[in-house]
């Protein structure tokens, strides 16, 4: 990657640089001359989250599209995946997205969809990077007469929740189902209790109201303690909650218990199997996935692939090994057969419809696996060197993986999107687990903390 696109697109504080007016600007121009083409008007489509700073960014997002001869298309609040689905469907040239996903409102981030759905490659990545940094994009704009024009589309939360209501099976319904839904006060917040209701269910929403300051704050896909509450309360077959753009889901079982992306994807892989869908029998997770899904996958006959963190890696370990299903722990989800995106919305859908195939309450479903104890510990970091350069830190490495053996794992790396490094420790027990952690952090802080 380079200076400016981590994992995730470009991220960082909001009126800040990155994350500023000039470059936004400075991307629209740079996506806008690369997709350039003889005889073509570039049409680019703009989503954003409920961020406050999404208004300053898609403004200097249309400037610099329109400046540079493109046709800017504005959706408005959609999620992350809605604007993917958008992008391909109108056969647009790029679709933008203006958010930060699960981090503070504080935050925010441009990530950039091809005309086919799928995340800019990271060559196209670079090559926008090098017309950014380069300095050169004041001298590639076309004369005034081709400056394009900017256009708002009003219906694509109708388009996007047919979409979505399509990859529900006909003969399964959702009528007289009890849901709650924590909706992030993210992008979701229009259209995902829309779907569920037009589908049948009885749903109850929480966390509904963005003002601009309050997505992801204490709610949403990290923070289930009032979406747990208000299940158990409501006596609701199943929560779920979404993250502030709308790619990840975590759900709630009838008892008020957190499904992690592990369990959705096995209980959905073991349904597609069953169905003779799982194509290749194979599922791709990340190396920061549970011990116990691992186990699973053997005891019910599927494959797994552990690819690198992060949904593009995912994503193109599941095309190079035609896998239809794959995701993250955080519960970032790809459903190939169904989107080019990880999608919330689609996987709560394909959740539930387990549920009703199977029978089965989610608290069984979730027995799928067993959950070998986990421990995450983030530390701010001032730099990201090698992790195999700091003495320190390696040694405090080799003596947890010395001490547990075949019982557990250890996993040290660094954010894609943040300035953190996030250590991860399995292994039989709550307590040694925590305290092995502990032990790899303190010697991370040490070395390279804030």
């Amino acid at each position: 990657m380079g200076t400016l696109f981590g994992t995730d697109g470009i991220r960082g504080v909001a009126n800040r640089y990155p994350m500023d007016a000039p470059m936004a600007f400075a991307v629209g121009q740079a996506i806008t001359h690369l997709l350039k083409r003889e005889n073509h008007r570039t049409r680019i489509i703009i989503g954003k989250d409920t961020r406050i700073s999404g208004y300053m960014l898609e403004s200097a997002l249309l400037s610099g599209i329109t400046s540079m001869g493109g046709d800017p298309y504005l959706v408005g609040v959609l999620p992350t995946p809605g604007i993917a689905f958008i992008t391909e469907s109108m056969r647009a040239d790029a679709g933008i997205v203006i958010s930060a996903s699960h981090n503070p409102y504080e935050d925010n981030g441009i990530k950039i969809f091809g005309s086919n759905g799928y995340k800019l490659s990271d060559e196209q990545e670079e090559v926008i990077e090098r017309l950014i940094l380069g300095g050169t994009l004041p001298q590639l704009v076309p004369p005034v007469e081709k400056m394009g024009k900017a256009f708002r589309i009003h219906d694509v939360n109708g388009r996007y929740i047919v979409f979505l209501k399509k990859t529900f099976p006909r003969k399964l319904s959702m009528e007289g189902m009890k849901i709650v839904m924590d909706v992030a006060n993210g992008a979701t917040y229009r259209v995902a209790p829309d779907i569920f209701t037009e589908l049948g269910a009885k749903v109850e929403v929480i966390h509904n109201t963005p003002d601009g300051i309050n997505i992801n704050d204490n709610c949403g896909s990290q923070y289930t303690q009032d979406l747990r509450k208000r299940v158990v309360e409501n006596g609701s077959a199943i929560g779920v909650a979404f993250d502030g753009d709308g790619d990840r889901l975590i759900a709630v079982d009838e008892k008020g218990c957190e499904i992690s992306g592990d369990q959705i994807m096995i209980i959905c892989a073991k349904m597609l199997k069953d169905q003779g869908r799982l194509k290749s029998d194979l599922l791709v997770s990340t190396v920061m996935s549970n011990l116990g899904l691992s186990i699973a996958c053997r005891r019910y006959g599927i494959r797994q692939h552990a690819s690198r963190v992060g949904d593009r890696y995912v994503l193109e370990d599941m095309q190079r090994l035609r896998s239809v299903l794959g995701g993250e722990q955080s519960g970032h989800v790809i459903f190939l057969d169904h989107h080019t995106a990880g999608d919330g919305i689609l996987t709560a859908i394909q959740l539930i419809a387990a549920m009703q195939v199977s029978g089965k309450p989610l608290s069984e479903l979730a027995r799928l696996m067993d959950i070998f104890p986990q421990k995450l510990i983030n530390v701010d970091v001032t730099r990201k060197p090698d992790i195999s350069t700091l003495p320190q830190v390696v040694e405090a490495i080799r003596e947890v993986e010395s001490a547990l053996g075949d019982e557990g794992r250890v996993l040290v790396r660094y954010s894609g999107t943040q300035n953190m490094c996030r250590i991860m420790v399995e292994g039989p027990s709550d307590l040694l687990t925590s305290t092995y952690c502990g032990q790899i952090a303190d010697a991370v802080q040490e070395t390279i903390g804030v």
